[in-house]
């Protein structure tokens, strides 16, 4: 078959242009840091969480955990959320390679103005942030989306068919559930629930590894936030939970916060 003189020049240009995974540039860890700043977290506790990520991201644990892959760095970016359509990346995809470009990504993390937009949707930034992964210039072993939140998911698609068409995709999401103060109803709702760490264990949280981590307290925040980054930077696994301790705990209704509100015993 004899081609013609265009085919063939095609066919150079081709073979001549690296792939665009090529110029990829390889990480351990591709990591979005998901942060819910919607109205229900007041301006105390924005700024905390900001401030817990900040420290972490300079603490020597987790530049260990970093520098301890087999590449020794990691891609992270970070953004905020609320509703559906609310989401503003604060930091955009940055290589974490040791102590300088970690202060140069925490310094872009600064306490700002409060953010207080209605609604919670976990959907919505769950999806988001699984874009955030398409073309990024990275390429990464694992990817890992960590999601903070103080409510349900009241806004968007339902949050389970989103966190399975994530998970789908060879993603990793682990949760932050935020319990600083009680339900404001003094039981479920859209906006409160019970059993949040329940909710986002078995609701938000999925993948291989994933795991939730829940804060009472204010004193737990910061170490809670470093704790969880050098769990996921270093891959450390888990302890699994016996089967009979499993089949004991409650399971969360995952519309509570789309017209549900209970959790179900097993």
């Amino acid at each position: 078959m004899r081609l013609s003189p265009m085919l063939i020049v095609g066919l150079l240009i081709a073979a001549a242009m690296p792939s665009a995974r090529a110029q990829e540039i390889p990480v351990d860890l591709e990591l979005v840091l998901a942060v819910d700043v919607s109205r229900s977290m007041d301006a105390d506790e924005q700024a905390l969480q900001r401030q817990g990520y900040v420290a972490a991201l300079r603490h020597p644990d987790v530049l260990a955990a970093i520098q301890s892959g087999p590449m020794g760095r990691i891609a992270l970016a970070y953004f905020e959320w609320s509703g559906i359509d609310s989401q503003t990346v604060v930091v955009p995809w940055s290589l974490i390679d040791g102590a300088e470009s970690a202060d140069v990504v925490a310094s872009r993390i600064v306490p700002g103005e409060v953010i207080g937009r209605y609604g919670t949707s976990i959907s919505g930034s769950l999806a988001f942030a699984a874009a955030l992964f398409d073309d990024n210039g990275y390429r990464g072993t694992r990817r890992t989306i960590d999601i903070s939140g103080d409510g349900p998911n009241n806004m968007g698609p339902t949050v389970l068919g989103v966190r399975d068409r994530v998970v789908a995709r060879g993603i990793t999401i682990n949760g932050l559930a935020i319990t600083l103060k009680p339900p404001r109803s003094g039981n479920s709702s859209a906006f409160d629930i019970d059993n949040l760490d329940a909710y986002y264990r078995d609701c938000v949280m999925g993948g291989e590894g994933a795991f939730t981590l829940a804060v009472s307290h204010v004193d737990q925040f910061e170490v809670a936030i470093r704790r969880k980054l050098v769990t996921e930077i270093a891959a450390r696994p888990l302890p699994i939970l016996p089967v009979a301790d499993r089949l004991s705990e409650p399971v969360a209704d995952c519309l509570a916060g789309e017209g549900g509100g209970r959790v179900a015993p097993r």
